[in-house]
């Protein structure tokens, strides 16, 4: 018996050690690309291929980094921006999928609010920014509702779209369980739309991101992307690289963090590995 016991504790741990291994090498498999681009990079510069004033080294915008980090200017816009993209992902996330939902759990509700809000989703959002300068000036809100614009449309689509997507037979197998409404909501309609859903959280936080940015590009004293603009107009393009990296890099983490969530969520969905 103690021996069946040990065999079955060597078997568990060796699985979990293949499983971590596993991982470090996708985790790694993902760094090979970035590594050659910037050593190529590094070494046009270097040789004198590119203009390092159009394109500066690698090593010259880390130094760049380091000393935006050691002044204090770096953290202090990027916690500006992203506490803007936080407030406007929530505010714009959390009234998208409210829509989303109700439109796509009521026939009437779709009838009077989706025409509407499918000819609101085809403006730019560079489009409305005049109009926002207009009706709420320069400050905070104007950036806060247009991050919130750009969050609202993916999450309020994919809701819709998930919810409409549930196989009309199980609602048979439903009414022969006899399931009440709440019941057929909770256990059959929310679980079928929640990959929509998911995927529709994922895109709204990268146009929140594009959104943050056309935000702060409009006349901004703060956050990344007034300090984009400030090191333009004194042809700091290592500051600019800096800028550009942070947001790619941000948003790289978010997107990350929303797939460990639907990984652990959607754990029951068989799906195509590659």
């Amino acid at each position: 018996m103690y021996e069946e016991t040990l065999v079955k504790k060597t078997k568990k741990s060796k699985k979990k050690k293949r499983q971590l291994d596993s991982k470090l090498i996708i985790f790694l498999r993902g760094f090979i690309f970035p590594t050659l681009l910037i050593a190529v990079w590094e070494a046009a510069g270097m040789y004198g291929f590119v203009s390092e004033t159009l394109l500066p080294r690698p090593s010259e915008i880390f130094m760049a980094f380091i000393d935006l980090l050691r002044n204090g200017n770096l953290l202090y816009h990027f916690q500006v921006s992203f506490l803007r993209a936080i407030g406007g992902f929530l505010i714009g996330g959390s009234l998208g999928l409210l829509a989303g939902l109700a439109v796509g759990f009521s026939n009437k509700m779709e009838h009077t609010l989706d025409p509407t809000m499918q000819m609101l989703r085809t403006i730019p959002t560079l489009a409305v920014i005049p109009l926002f300068i207009l009706w709420f000036g320069f400050g905070e809100v104007s950036k806060i509702l247009l991050i919130a614009k750009g969050a609202f449309f993916p999450l309020y689509v994919n809701a819709f779209l998930g919810i409409r997507s549930v196989d009309g037979k199980m609602f048979e197998v439903a009414k022969v369980l006899q399931y009440s409404k709440w019941k057929q909501i909770t256990n059959l309609i929310i679980p079928s739309a929640l990959p929509n859903i998911l995927l529709g959280l994922r895109l709204a936080l990268g146009a929140a991101w594009l959104a943050l940015v056309a935000a702060e590009l409009m006349g901004s004293s703060e956050g990344i992307g007034y300090l984009i603009t400030d090191a333009r107009q004194f042809s700091q393009t290592t500051v600019v690289f800096v800028g550009i990296i942070i947001f790619a890099v941000f948003g790289k983490v978010s997107d990350s963090f929303v797939r460990l969530f639907e990984r652990r969520l959607l754990k029951w969905q068989d799906s195509f590995k590659g």
